[in-house]
C-alpha cells in the first residue's frame, strides 16, 4: 500500500492555483477512507473524552465545517457511499465521496486558510486514513 494522502503539498497547491484560477467555480471531488479509530495525537485539544471512529470524527469535522463553507460561498453538492470501481484499481476502496463547490479558487483558498476552519481541521486529519482531492471546472 502506498503512503496515505491527507494534506496537499506546496507543489500540488501551486499547480492547482495556476490551472484553475480565473476559471469560475471549482468543484472538489473528495474520496475519503476512514481510520478504524480516529487518531487525535497531532490535535489532542480536539480529542473527545472517549475514542471514536474515523467516521465519527469526520462527522464532527463536517458539523463544524458546514457553516464555514456556507459563509465562504461554498456548498456541498453531493455526499454518498462508495462501492468498488467499475473501471479502476480493484484494491482501492473509499468510504465516502463528496463533491464540494467553491465560487472560485481564491474563495477556496480563503476558506482553507480561515482561522476558524484551521481550528477544527484536526478532526479531518484524525478521521482519515487516506484521501484524494481532485479539482474540476466546467468547460
Amino acid at each position: 500500500m502506498s503512503s496515505p494522502y491527507i494534506h496537499p503539498t506546496q507543489e500540488s497547491g501551486k499547480a492547482f492555483y495556476q490551472q484553475f484560477n480565473g476559471k469560475g467555480p471549482v468543484v472538489m471531488l473528495n474520496l475519503l477512507r476512514f481510520r478504524e479509530t480516529a487518531d487525535y495525537s497531532p490535535h489532542p485539544d480536539l480529542a473527545p473524552l472517549e475514542p471514536i471512529s474515523g467516521q465519527e470524527a469526520y462527522r464532527l469535522y463536517m458539523k463544524h465545517t458546514a457553516p464555514l463553507l456556507e459563509k465562504a460561498g461554498g456548498k456541498l453538492v453531493f455526499s454518498g457511499d462508495s462501492g468498488p470501481f467499475v473501471i479502476g484499481p480493484e484494491n482501492e476502496n473509499w468510504d465516502l465521496v463528496l463533491l464540494v463547490e467553491h465560487q472560485s479558487v481564491p474563495a477556496f483558498v480563503a476558506f482553507a486558510q480561515d482561522p476558524e476552519y484551521l481550528a477544527i481541521a484536526g478532526h479531518r486529519t484524525a478521521a482519515l486514513a487516506d484521501s484524494r482531492l481532485m479539482p474540476m471546472s466546467q468547460r
